[in-house]
């Protein structure tokens, strides 16, 4: 079996065998995670892109269409494809990477599916591991997709450099929510599905609220499944990649706060719970708190 030093000495885009067994090891806390983690070391600044939205926005579509793009000027690319877990079995729910197909044996690009993990964002402390060896062999762009259920909206802004939320013109309707929660952490907006009606109406409304806020957050209108549109989001993303280098403190801390979190829920197993409440569910006077402060 290959050795942590072996693998880190092979980690590069070259090697993508190394490159997911190095995932493996860290997703998985086999043998030498630890060791593999700390050994890695940074060549240059790659950044991370966090799509983001609602079920349905068609992300992984325009992950898709914009993988096309950049790989055109022979730029290697990774995906991180954030999952639902399944509460029953514990593995992942969605393969997202079905709509990626089209890149699968293209030797620039790699992709990866991965499971929540409990994680209510939708973001566990596995994505900013994985996403830090990604980083460590040497990609020139990573994207990291999300559920875009629960919070990861809000949790993509504490490991991405660049965050998209993709959002489709029927979105409209939930114009004040965007307002409240979004608004915070976007640096692009996507309206995809732009041939639909309301996506200019839309448009203008995000606009809006963006300059009333005293902000001026990029508004871009794609149709990803035909690849309208994705020109202009690969230039922005080309041209920004230190965007929120004045945010790297908050960054770091919020990675920090997710890896300590984990450590100290180390020994907690969801499986081992579940089998655990169960037996003792059917006893009379069964108080859920009591249970948790003996556990």
């Amino acid at each position: 079996m290959e050795t942590v030093t072996g693998i880190l000495s092979d980690l590069n885009i070259a090697s993508f065998k190394t490159v997911a067994r190095a995932l493996t090891i860290v997703e998985n806390d086999l043998a030498g995670a630890n060791e593999l983690l700390k050994g890695l070391t940074f060549i240059k600044k790659t950044p991370i892109i966090g799509i983001t939205g609602p079920p349905g926005a068609g992300k992984s579509t325009l992950v898709n269409a914009l993988i096309s793009n950049l790989i055109k000027n022979d730029s290697k690319v990774a995906v991180l494809a954030i999952d639902p877990t399944s509460p029953f079995n514990f593995g992942s729910l969605l393969g997202d990477r079905i709509r990626m197909s089209g890149h699968f044996n293209h030797t620039g690009v790699f992709i990866r599916s991965l499971a929540t993990r409990g994680s209510l964002g939708g973001l566990s402390a596995k994505t900013i591991e994985m996403s830090d060896v990604l980083r460590a062999a040497g990609f020139d762009y990573i994207f990291i997709e999300t559920v875009g259920v629960g919070q990861s909206e809000v949790e993509i802004a504490g490991l991405a450099d660049i965050t998209m939320v993709v959002l489709v013109p029927e979105s409209g309707d939930e114009i004040q929510n965007i307002k409240s929660g979004l608004m915070e952490i976007a640096d692009a907006f996507i309206i995809n599905k732009a041939d639909r009606d309301g996506a200019d109406t839309f448009a203008n409304n995000l606009k809006k609220i963006s300059q009333q806020k005293g902000e001026s957050i990029p508004i871009f209108k794609t149709i990803a499944s035909q690849a309208t549109g994705i020109d202009e989001i690969a230039a922005f993303i080309t041209s920004s990649p230190n965007m929120k280098n004045t945010r790297a403190e908050f960054l770091l801390a919020d990675k920090a706060y997710k890896l300590i979190q984990q450590k100290r829920m180390h020994n907690i197993n969801k499986a081992e719970l579940h089998k655990k409440i169960a037996g003792e569910m059917v006893n009379p006077g069964f108080n859920l708190y009591s249970f948790i402060e003996k556990y």
